[in-house]
């Protein structure tokens, strides 16, 4: 709080005031760590997967995208522009239970058309933070 009021030039009581306030009205939606798997070797993969999709006549594509975001393996959807309409992540599951969960859960959703499935080989910055180490020069020093 002390470094957001300074940033700020604010008292520390405004600030904390300010997060509550947004905290109570929904426009601050939560918190969350960011961890880099690789460090833990985990075993899982995030796939980002595309899905062409068919709106209802007066429904739009709200109907169909809140269908898919109450799928518990959902982490997040957006409605998009270009050769896709929705666009899900799917997170912290292994190859196996990503493609389990195209083929049993979401390809058979009425409205569903088609996906295309992509998965994120290396993550370089997410939400803001780096995952790549600053490399050390070690050349070593040359005198001449």
């Amino acid at each position: 709080m002390k470094k957001i009021a300074v940033m700020l030039g604010v008292s520390e009581k405004d600030v904390e005031e300010k997060i509550r306030l947004y905290e109570q009205t929904g426009i601050i939606k939560g918190y969350r760590a960011v961890l880099d798997k690789e460090k833990v070797h985990a075993q899982t993969v995030t796939a980002l997967i595309e899905i062409k999709v068919q709106p209802k006549f007066g429904h739009g594509f709200d109907e169909i995208a809140n269908k898919i975001a109450q799928l518990e393996e959902v982490e997040s959807i957006y409605l998009m522009s270009g050769g896709f309409d929705l666009c899900c992540m799917v997170s912290d599951k292994s190859f196996q239970e990503v493609a389990m969960f195209v083929t049993n859960r979401l390809s058979p959703l009425d409205g569903v058309v088609s996906t295309a499935t992509h998965f994120i080989l290396k993550k370089y910055k997410e939400q803001g933070v780096f995952f790549t180490d600053k490399k050390e020069d070690d050349r070593g020093i040359v005198l001449f």
